[in-house]
């Protein structure tokens, strides 16, 4: 993008900030590499960059697009007041002021965070998600004779994880009712169980409007962890460095698949982002079990941009360096 923009780099940060707040110790620490890096890849390729922090308030964003009203807004907000439901919330602030953004759409977002709603779509478009029955804090619970076992046990408008652990994965009707009161009374969430599908887990990132492209694959390797243990993407294995290193947890990039499933995996991806009328970037998280059957675990409408996730990390494995790709999102904000 050769013209010089005024952008917007919009964070979500756990404390109130001053507009003119540079961020600069936050941006020390490693949990901080997205901000940091996008921040220093925009200035790079030539554009004004300013900053803003949202914690608990959106009078901040109102003044600052009245006093600075930028070109586009390059939108890593998705926490606001702790909640990461809210980051539909506040793509719907930015979709009202007709500024161009970066990122998913409010209804993308919306329907990614619903994980039954998700799979429902996914289901109508003939595309493989696992069995699953949603749990409403505010109904009764009742026998679900459908439901396979083992299932695994999740808050139902959650992400990275949270609230997913080894106990996650129930093999009984006792185990699974614990599970979702766990759920009910600790997260204050309502619980989706889906069936466990065994098989090897990969990510796949997906980029695109009109014409979207599939990233080369990458797997969670789940290393030493015992046999008899399920192996899930629990909170601990995607965030816990202690815990990664013990049980030797890495996320690689896929050599040992063929090309042909390689290729039919990627083309499911490419059919699930499609059904959820998917923009800009995404990546979609799925299993492949030991008969090559393929099924969607769920799709993430904003994931991480850190340079080492899985994400970026495709993105460079497919010839898209950091700076191509975020180059490449700012185009695709224009274009919607």
């Amino acid at each position: 993008m050769k013209k010089k923009l005024n952008i917007l780099l919009l964070i979500d940060c756990s404390f109130e900030a001053k507009r003119d707040y540079d961020f600069k110790e936050e941006m020390k620490h490693d949990d901080w590499s997205a901000e940091k890096t996008i921040l220093k890849t925009l200035k790079n390729l030539g554009h004004d960059v300013r900053i803003l922090g949202l914690f608990n308030k959106v009078e901040p964003l109102f003044e600052e697009i009245n006093e600075n009203k930028p070109d586009v807004i390059f939108n890593l907000a998705d926490v606001f007041k702790g909640q990461s439901h809210f980051d539909k919330n506040i793509a719907s602030i930015l979709e009202l002021l007709e500024i161009p953004f970066t990122g998913a759409s409010p209804a993308n977002l919306m329907i990614c965070n619903n994980k039954a709603l998700s799979k429902k779509i996914l289901s109508y478009h003939r595309i493989k998600v696992p069995q699953f029955y949603t749990f409403y804090k505010d109904r009764k619970f009742k026998h679900v004779k459908k439901l396979k076992l083992p299932c695994v046990v999740k808050p139902l408008s959650e992400e990275a994880s949270r609230g997913i652990a080894q106990a996650s994965v129930v093999d009984n009707e006792e185990a699974l009712i614990d599970r979702v009161k766990f759920i009910h009374e600790s997260l204050d969430q309502d619980a989706i169980a889906e069936e466990y599908i065994d098989g090897r887990e990969f990510y796949v990132g997906v980029i695109g409007n009109k014409r979207i492209q599939a990233l080369p694959l990458r797997e969670m390797y789940f290393g030493d962890m015992p046999e008899d243990e399920p192996r899930i993407a629990t909170y601990k294995a995607k965030w816990d460095e202690k815990y990664r290193k013990k049980w030797k947890l890495r996320n690689r990039l896929v050599t040992n698949l063929s090309p042909e499933l390689t290729k039919k995996a990627q083309d499911i991806c490419k059919r699930a982002y499609k059904a959820l009328n998917m923009k800009c970037y995404a990546r979609i998280d799925i299993r492949i079990t030991p008969d090559d059957r393929i099924f969607i675990i769920e799709p993430n409408a904003n994931p991480n941009l850190q340079p080492w996730d899985e994400f970026a990390s495709a993105a460079g494995k497919a010839g898209i360096s950091y700076e191509k790709l975020v180059e490449k999102l700012l185009k695709l904000a224009f274009q919607r």
